[in-house]
This record gives structure tokens, C-alpha cells and sequence, in this order.
């Protein structure tokens, strides 16, 4: 069994006025009395992400990186937004407390939420659980997705949370110039895909609440059973295509389970480990959603990987540069480079 992440003392480049946060807790957050110990999550490569324990409850804070930021990039505000939202929707998500949009508290934007109790599977293969447990938490994963998708954002309160029109071709540009923006290396496998999306963009608009990071690593699980108790991370959310953030979801089983970054699936005996495959999960999916099938699937499914692709290669940038996270941020320069070459090899299956 995997417990949630063990928390770490606060990396240095991450210090920050902790009397500070403490003393604008006790003002502005109801029912929050210290004395509180904070110690740093590990992993959360694009907001440092925080635990706060109290004598009476514990808390996580996430709040923006410090150094140079993308303007895109690193918006709490939105996971803030998105999470009020949704709560009391019927999509398990932590209860958003309070968010600080001014930086003078301690350096950068910042929201606290409750704390989650759960189990956390950093790798897609859930070593460690038995087979039942491993097809009910990837049944309930999908069937959460679906949900999701489901809830209308007109009524929930995102109208104007993102454009609905052209979702796809607005994120072929925006990923674009964010690769473009923090290029190290070129990835040949990505500059194609940079040409070969724009023209075959499927025809037809869908819209719903796209996660935009739906995996395991991101959901809690609760502690004994193989159910979602929480989805997290909701920084890349927007009003976005459906799709996309399926083939998402499904980019682990085109990934080896080895990586040090983005295990996944790929090789292994998933009948064995009792894992859905992927035309299961995608069946799952449309059955959940009332859809006949996805003709266009390794469109959305190769887009996904140039997503990714630009993804870790600003990653990889901000850790050349020092502001990232986490150490292993180095490490992403070699899964940025990996990820556009299976995405154009998915591209090219596609004919």
C-alpha cells in the first residue's frame, strides 16, 4: 500500500516568511489556530505545493514558483476557481479555503484547500496491489473522467472560464510558442507535429471541463478502498475538448514503466495486473458518455504527446535555470524528447 507523499523540510529555494503565512492564516482563514508545522511536498514540478499541520486540522498550500514565469504558466488562481466550482458538484474535489492573489504576503500567489487523506500511486503499474484493487481504481478513474465531462460549466459558475470555440487549434499555438519560448534542443518528432495538427484538426466542437493533467499521480485515492477521493492539481484546467483530455488520461499506456519521470504502461501484462487496456478504458469512457466510438482517436492521442512534450521541455528550461521544483526537473529534458517522438509515431500510424 502506498501512503500519500511523505512530506519534506522546505527546499531552500522554496523558503519563504512562514510567522508570515501563519499570522494571515489566523486573520483571514475561519478556524485556523496555530502552531503550525509546514513542510514541502515532494514532486509538484510546476507550483511547490505544501503541508500545513495544526493541533486541530492540516491543510495544503500551493502557490506559484518562484523566478521567471511564463505568463501562461503557474496559475493557482485558476485551480482556486475551477475547485470552488466544482465542489458540491458531485466531482471529488478538496475544499478551496482561500486564495491570496497579493504577492507582498510571501512572494507569490497562493491558495490553501483541505488536506485529502488518501493513497497516492506515482506509478500507472500500482505495485504492491492485488489485481481487484488496481481494476477498481482504474474503473473508477475513467468513470470519473466521464463525470467530469458531464457537469455543465454554464451553471456551476465558469462561464468565461476559458473559450469554447476552436479549443484545439488555440492549443496547437499556445504549446507552440511556449516550446518555442524555452527550446533547449530541438526535438525533431515535435517540430513535425507542430505541422502535422494544424491540418488535421477533427471537424466539429465539443466543450466541457477539461482537467488537462487527468492521471493517476494526480488523484486521491481513498485509504482502503479503489475509489477517487479526490482530484487534484488543477492548474492546466480550462473549458476545453473532452477528447483531449481522454487521450490524456491514456498516454500512460504508450509510456515504458521504467521512466524516472512518466512511468507508464507500455510492455506490461495488464490482463495479469488486472489493469484495464486501453480499448477498455476508451470503451469505458464511451459507454459513461452515451458515444458510439472515437473515429479520430490517434489525432487526440498524438496531440496529447506534443502537449506533454512542451510541457516537460519547460520544465526541463526552468530547471536549467534554477527555478524549477524539484532536482529531477533535469531529467525532463530526455522525457520532452521521448514524448514528441512517440506522439509522431502515433501521428504517423494515423496515415
Amino acid at each position: 500500500m502506498i501512503a500519500a507523499p511523505q512530506p519534506i523540510e522546505i527546499r531552500p529555494a522554496h523558503r519563504f516568511d512562514e510567522a508570515a503565512l501563519s499570522a494571515f492564516l489566523s486573520s483571514n482563514l475561519e478556524g485556523f489556530a496555530g502552531p503550525a508545522r509546514i513542510r514541502q511536498f515532494q514532486g509538484g514540478q510546476s507550483n511547490p505545493t505544501f503541508l500545513i499541520e495544526t493541533p486541530n486540522r492540516s491543510y495544503v498550500l500551493r502557490k506559484k514558483p518562484p523566478g521567471k514565469l511564463l505568463p501562461s504558466a503557474h496559475q493557482v488562481e485558476r485551480e482556486y476557481a475551477v475547485m470552488k466550482a466544482l465542489h458540491g458538484t458531485g466531482i471529488p474535489v478538496p475544499t478551496p479555503l482561500i486564495l491570496c492573489e497579493d504577492p507582498e504576503i510571501f512572494g507569490t500567489a497562493f491558495y490553501v484547500m483541505e488536506f485529502i487523506a488518501g493513497r497516492v500511486f506515482p506509478s500507472p503499474g500500482m505495485p504492491d496491489e492485488s489485481p481487484a484493487q488496481r481494476k477498481s481504481v482504474y474503473t473508477d478513474m475513467f468513470a470519473t473522467l466521464a463525470k467530469l465531462h458531464a457537469v455543465d460549466w454554464r451553471t456551476c459558475g465558469l462561464e468565461g472560464f476559458g473559450r469554447p470555440e476552436g479549443y484545439i487549434r488555440r492549443q496547437i499555438e499556445r504549446w507552440t510558442k511556449q516550446y518555442n519560448a524555452t527550446k533547449i534542443d530541438a526535438i525533431p518528432g515535435m517540430e513535425r507535429l507542430m505541422s502535422w495538427l494544424p491540418d488535421r484538426i477533427p471537424q466539429g466542437e465539443e466543450t466541457a471541463i477539461a482537467h488537462g493533467d487527468f492521471r493517476l499521480g494526480n488523484l486521491i485515492i481513498h485509504p482502503t478502498e479503489g475509489k477517487v477521493v479526490a482530484v487534484v492539481d488543477w492548474e492546466l484546467s480550462t473549458i476545453g475538448h473532452p477528447l483531449a483530455d481522454l487521450a490524456y488520461s491514456c498516454m500512460a499506456y504508450h509510456l515504458p514503466p521504467d521512466d524516472p519521470v512518466f512511468a507508464g504502461l507500455a510492455g506490461l501484462d495488464l490482463a495479469k495486473l488486472g489493469i484495464p487496456d486501453e480499448a477498455q478504458s476508451i470503451a469505458a469512457y464511451c459507454g459513461a458518455t452515451g458515444r458510439g466510438g472515437i473515429p479520430d482517436w490517434p489525432f487526440y492521442l498524438a496531440f496529447s504527446f506534443f502537449r506533454i512534450c512542451a510541457i516537460t521541455q519547460g520544465v526541463y528550461a526552468r530547471g536549467i535555470q534554477g527555478n524549477a521544483s524539484d532536482a529531477a526537473a533535469q531529467k525532463y529534458g530526455a522525457v520532452a524528447k521521448r514524448t514528441g517522438e512517440i506522439g509522431w509515431s502515433i501521428a504517423q500510424s494515423a496515415g
